[in-house]
């Protein structure tokens, strides 16, 4: 949007067109081409020794360090497009021309580090937003007679008395034609009213910026950069890739142009040039790394066509991304980047590097903070390893609760499922009294039989299936174990269910499960096998247990047919051997069944 100063037109930037009202006061950055013509003749010598003083700052002391702001009144006024209000034009340190446009529109009441420097200065702050949660009456209700500065409300988050800005959303107020919009509204309206009065226009700023790409260590690509006569110039195409050479002493050497330097035979490119020293951050080679996996041996191309074609998606490169939320800045900003610019360069057909992020919790320490070295609560992994085993390891992360939620670590939970690994072994093999283990009895060869076997089998492996496939690892575990209770009641194991659940356990386990199927005779792997497939049929309740009592005592439960009728139920009831014991020598004066759960038999 653009502010008038004396006939010069300026423009602004601004994310938040819906609090144009409340600006009052402009800045600009001190080496913006319209302050001398602006200056006032009365603040002409304070002005330019300021300038002078900012001269001597770095960016670095200007921005992020910048922690008391400081800035001088020009003696010029801006003319606010949406209301024509007259607004003072400062100077200050903290607003540099390298970032948008050198200029800003201060709104003190919406912006904290306007805030400080308006209230430093003593320039009106004008409240032009409210929480959507309270009305302006109730807010005048709370606040009271204090709650004005000037004529302006000053409301704070809580609900109390102003000691900050409010820079979230809510409704607008003071602001005219926009007063009681929501600021989703607000914005579109502010826009269009720009728009219609040629007093601005929208569009989307990107922004990507790193404090230092360069390193000055052996480790990351080197620059294919070379340096001759003062000039520098990049390596043909046919010399790439170029490779770190071989040392054996890379410690830093104190040279700023780091441990590269010692390679002398390696820099010299030629008599008149050398390679650049410095090398890159790893995340110049971690933004596309996914893409190098699909095609790795290809010396042509850092991917082909087919390869992209076959790994990729329609709509993106990666179907599932799943990191901590501290790579949601980096390396997802960065990947997209540098995906983006391939795409753009015509190297890749999909626009987007990930399809869906997943963001796993933190694993905590056992007294429920986050692991630390100062602290003492840190997990050592090759420990629990030489204690438990990878397996137990690996089974106890993904048994600890669901994927994204943060989690406390508990060793006690790592003997739990290393106990649940011991009793899937001692279902298959069994101790002789010289402590070898051989393969149990139970274990056959035959055709499964077992109805509810083969029904717990297969519903471990939908379920198991489906609950890989939405991350929920705890509960597929949840369920394996009732498989494994399943296996060690069975009277007889078959080898084909045998195999088909270490198949679904194999990607949670893989070192016990192919330990176990190659003592079954197997030699493939686990892990080269497909993915065996659940049957329908066999997932049906073809029978459910019932509940027997006896004058309101539990004597027997019986598997019935699901379809049987209540006279076959109290006739199996009846028939049952513990149920007789309990009745014999008495009268059975009446029988209650409820259909699926229990029969009910009142005797004297």
């Amino acid at each position: 949007m653009t502010f008038d100063i004396d006939g010069n037109e300026v423009t602004v930037f601004t994310t938040r067109p819906d609090t144009l009202f409340g600006a009052t006061y402009m800045v600009l950055a001190p080496e913006h081409a319209l302050v001398s013509s602006i200056t006032s003749a009365e603040q002409k010598d304070a002005v330019e020794a300021y300038i002078k003083a900012c001269a001597n700052k770095s960016d670095l002391e200007r921005g992020d360090l910048n922690k008391d702001k400081s800035g001088i009144f020009t003696g010029a006024y801006a003319t606010n497009p949406v209301n024509g209000e007259q607004v003072p034009v400062w100077i200050a340190d903290y607003v540099m021309m390298g970032y948008g446009t050198g200029a800003i529109m201060a709104v003190p009441a919406h912006d904290e580090r306007d805030y400080e420097f308006a209230t430093k200065y003593d320039i009106p702050i004008k409240q032009v937003v409210i929480p959507s949660s309270i009305s302006t009456d109730e807010a005048l209700k709370i606040m009271g007679a204090n709650a004005f500065r000037g004529d302006y409300l000053i409301l704070h988050k809580d609900g109390g008395l102003e000691s900050n800005s409010l820079d979230g959303n809510g409704i607008a107020v003071n602001s005219g034609f926009l007063d009681g919009m929501k600021t989703k509204d607000a914005k579109k309206a502010t826009i269009k009213w720009l728009l219609d009065n040629k007093k601005g226009t929208f569009k989307t700023n990107f922004k990507l910026r790193d404090w230092l790409f360069s390193r000055q260590r052996y480790w990351g690509e080197p620059f294919p950069v070379l340096w001759e006569n003062g000039q520098h110039r990049v390596l043909d195409e046919s010399e790439l890739p170029l490779l770190q050479p071989e040392m054996e002493d890379f410690k830093p050497t104190g040279d700023p142009r780091g441990p590269l330097v010692k390679a002398t035979d390696w820099i010299q490119y030629s008599e008149t040039a050398e390679r650049e020293t410095n090398t890159m951050p790893q995340w110049a080679g971690s933004c596309w790394y996914y893409l190098r996996y699909c095609d790795p041996n290809n010396s042509e191309r850092f991917i082909s066509k087919e390869a992209e074609n076959y790994w990729g998606g329609e709509d993106a490169a990666v179907d599932l991304y799943v990191g901590g939320t501290e790579h949601a800045v980096l390396h997802l900003l960065y990947a997209r980047f540098w995906h983006k610019v391939l795409h753009d360069l015509g190297h890749l057909t999909t626009k987007e590097p990930f399809k869906k992020l997943v963001n796993q919790g933190l694993i905590l320490g056992e007294d429920g903070q986050k692991m630390s070295k100062s602290i003492g609560n840190v997990v050592n992994p090759d420990e629990v390893v030489e204690l438990y085993g990878a397996d137990s390891l690996r089974l106890y992360e993904m048994f600890m609760g669901p994927l994204t939620q943060v989690k406390p670590w508990q060793m006690k939970g790592v003997e739990g499922v290393s106990r649940f690994l011991g009793k899937v072994w001692r279902a298959v093999f069994t101790q002789n009294q010289a402590g070898q283990w051989t393969l149990s009895e139970k274990v056959v060869t035959e055709e499964p039989t077992d109805k509810a076997l083969l029904k717990v089998v297969h519903e471990t492996i939908k379920k198991v299936g489906e609950d890989i496939d939405s991350m929920s690892f705890n509960t597929a575990i949840s369920q394996m174990m009732i498989c494994t209770n399943a296996f060690t009641k069975a009277d007889k194991i078959p080898v084909s269910l045998l195999v088909d659940f270490l198949k679904v356990l194999n990607p949670f386990a893989p070192h016990i499960t192919e330990e176990i199927n190659k003592q079954l005779g197997n030699d493939t792997l686990l892990s080269e096998q497909f993915w065996p497939k659940f049957i329908e049929e066999f997932l049906i309740e073809s029978e459910i247990q019932i509940v027997v009592q006896v004058n309101g005592k539990v004597r027997a439960k019986l598997l019935v047919n699901k379809d049987a009728s209540k006279e076959e139920v109290e006739a199996l009831a009846k028939a049952d051997a513990s149920v007789q014991s309990h009745t014999d020598g008495l009268t059975i004066r009446k029988v209650i069944v409820v259909p699926g759960r229990l029969v009910n038999i009142v005797a004297n």
